[in-house]
């Protein structure tokens, strides 16, 4: 087992083929199952054939640790990878030395010779970006590639349609240096919004002109819409890492983090008593309490505290689901565990607080948010765990924050 120290983040990773021991000292310890990746990438592939399947592994891998997933995905055959920014892909190329790496932030002035240095590819999405590129690739001969990026609907990033028009001859005349046209739904995940139709047949027939290039429309959700949302390439992100890309049905991925925290003490209140910051919980009977070491600071949200006319998220405490006591501090939760056999929790075992039948999602919707933000706050206090063959395959240093 190798552990690696990430001054920068306090940050540790786990190198375990089972994952069956975390560090002693660890306050909170979230293990991260690249199996489950794997599987997850391989039926949204399975799903999306015969496109090719990309993974997003930016904002650190939805931080779940962008070198440790990189590395998983491609030994299961992925070949594309997608990031949000130029400092992403140099993790990801540090990682996989010869992978497609998709920069989607684009092209910024002077940063040329950053792409070029470990060869990604901007994801290109204003003109003024696009003579940029131009002008480094002819001064320094360097090709690339890049993707070009069109506004179907979002009205984010991308080109307008008038201007995708305007460099279909450009695209016609050879050696363009373009090797992906792309877009992105707005509202994949709600399998009926009329946005779908209409970005679909947009993008179909703008990426029609652009003849030999490859297209991308379709993100974790738009894989499930159907064939025609897939073109040549999917771009799942949010899916391989466990969240609901149909949350208008069960979730077919499968789950892939699981996050416990340490109990740092037990103590009883009386009934009467209040806890927490603002007092806004009391005890309506005896009650014992275990104070968890993890809060806000570590991406467990405040909204998900109770009140006393408000019962928020619930901790799986000794094999049974426990609800939280009063407010989510900055460092600590008080879980309300006077159900639990006596003795059945004490200072130093470890609850958890994804895993057990406690999903992303349903933290998510606790939280008053998504899975996606639920994935990507999760703190960098946490020793990082992996588990999978791939991750006593070679060791990793912690992954920078995401």
């Amino acid at each position: 087992m190798n552990i690696a120290s990430d001054p920068t983040s306090l940050q540790r990773t786990v190198l375990s083929p089972e994952a069956s021991q975390a560090p002693a000292d660890a306050s909170g310890v979230l293990t991260v199952d690249l199996d489950a990746i794997v599987a997850n990438w391989r039926k949204l592939e399975k799903t999306a054939v015969p496109a090719e399947c990309a993974s997003v592994v930016k904002a650190n891998a939805y931080g779940c640790g962008a070198g440790p997933v990189a590395r998983a995905l491609a030994d299961a055959g992925c070949k594309t990878f997608f990031v949000a920014t130029l400092d992403e892909a140099r993790v990801v190329r540090a990682a996989l030395p010869s992978a497609a790496i998709y920069v989607f932030d684009g092209f910024f002035q002077n940063c040329g010779d950053g792409y070029a240095k470990i060869d990604a590819r901007p994801v290109i999405g204003d003109l003024n970006e696009l003579a940029e590129w131009d002008v480094f690739c002819r001064r320094s001969g360097w090709s690339g590639g890049a993707a070009i990026h069109i506004d179907t609907g979002m009205n984010r990033l991308g080109l307008t349609l008038t201007e995708a028009q305007g460099i279909v001859p450009r695209i016609n005349a050879g050696d363009h240096g373009i090797t992906l046209v792309m877009s992105h739904l707005a509202c994949a995940e709600s399998l009926n919004h009329p946005l779908n139709a209409k970005q679909v047949a947009t993008f179909r027939e703008i990426a029609s002109l652009y003849a030999g290039v490859p297209a991308s429309l379709s993100n974790s959700s738009g894989i499930y819409l159907g064939p025609q949302y897939q073109f040549d390439m999917v771009r799942p992100g949010a899916a391989l890492y466990g969240v609901n890309p149909t949350p208008e049905a069960d979730n077919p991925m499968q789950p892939v983090v699981e996050l416990k925290a340490r109990i740092v003490q037990t103590r009883g209140v009386e009934r009467g008593e209040s806890v927490g910051y603002g007092g806004t919980w009391t005890a309506r009977r005896p009650t014992r309490l275990a104070i968890v070491s993890a809060g806000y600071a570590d991406g467990y949200f405040r909204a998900a505290g109770s009140n006393d006319g408000t019962r928020g998220a619930e901790v799986v405490v000794a094999g049974k689901r426990c609800p939280i006591a009063g407010r989510v501090s900055m460092d600590l939760i008080a879980i309300d565990i006077t159900d639990l056999p006596s003795g059945a929790a004490r200072r130093g075992h470890m609850v958890t607080l994804i895993g057990e039948g406690i999903t992303i999602d349903e933290l998510a919707h606790h939280f008053g948010t998504i899975g996606y933000e639920v994935l990507t706050s999760l703190g960098h206090r946490y020793a990082r765990v992996y588990k999978g063959g791939a991750a006593a395959a070679s060791p990793v240093a912690a992954p920078p924050p995401g």
